[in-house]
């Protein structure tokens, strides 16, 4: 099994440093010119493939939130989705006992139905939400996994929505809203939305954005936008990172 390893981070050249600096700046105003107060939404830094000094020139100007999709990267480099309830019973297994709160996670919802992306379907309002595969799953995760906490949904849109974004409404980001609705209407019935079992002050958080897209998905009411490319660049092919184990 991997295990962390408490190992001095190299620091980034100061051209770099200059250049990620920069790069945080133009991002974080245009999501400020895009939202309307008092919305603050949360922006994940996504490092794929890019070196851990790139992680830590962030952090050091002020970014908290940042985002993997693999462990060996993650595990390089020192929340939040779920796709299944074999996945949440396998997180919530992993947890220590001793956390002093639980682990908040998002539910992954393939709303552009493409067989290429991860998630579940999203919900439809001819159909009984009770019995529908997402709501099963968030209900397993509020009953049966104390070391999570199902905080709210997110969605990789498809490209052609994010390409046409400035120019109409998203569909993968309404689909995704509605599905947001429905949801908590569901759970409602037996998860009160003042129990403080699910979401955030008695809502679902949103996560749909990234850097081709974030500004609709802000305008459409994200919560929280991933931005990879836009901070850190061009990322280099899975092919050509080396990952120390």
């Amino acid at each position: 099994m991997s295990s962390f390893v408490n190992a001095p981070v190299p620091k980034a050249s100061q051209d770099r440093v200059a250049e990620l600096q920069e790069s945080l700046a133009e991002i974080r105003s245009r999501i400020q010119q895009a939202c309307s107060p008092p919305h603050a939404p949360a922006l994940v830094a996504v490092s794929k493939y890019k070196p851990a000094s790139d992680i830590l020139a962030c952090y050091e100007d002020g970014q908290r939130d940042f985002g993997e999709n693999y462990v060996q990267e993650l595990e390089a480099k020192a929340q939040q989705t779920v796709t299944s309830a074999k996945a949440a019973t396998g997180l919530n297994k992993y947890l220590p006992a001793e956390r002093s709160a639980p682990l908040n996670i998002l539910l992954q919802v393939n709303t552009s139905g493409e067989d290429n992306k991860s998630g579940v379907p999203p919900l439809s309002p001819d159909s009984p939400s009770a019995d529908v595969e997402l709501t099963q799953l968030a209900r397993h995760i509020i009953k049966e996994c104390p070391r999570l906490h199902f905080q709210g949904l997110m969605t990789i849109g498809s490209l052609t929505e994010s390409l046409s974004s400035a120019e109409k409404e998203n569909e993968d980001f309404e689909r995704l809203k509605q599905t947001r609705d429905l949801l908590q209407e569901a759970l409602s019935k037996e998860f009160p939305a003042d129990s403080g079992k699910w979401g955030l002050d008695g809502r679902l958080l949103l996560s749909m954005g990234m850097s081709s897209d974030f500004e609709a998905a802000l305008k459409a009411g994200s919560d929280i936008v991933r931005v990879g490319t836009g901070i850190f660049g061009t990322r280099p092919k899975k092919t050509e990172t080396v990952v120390a184990t």
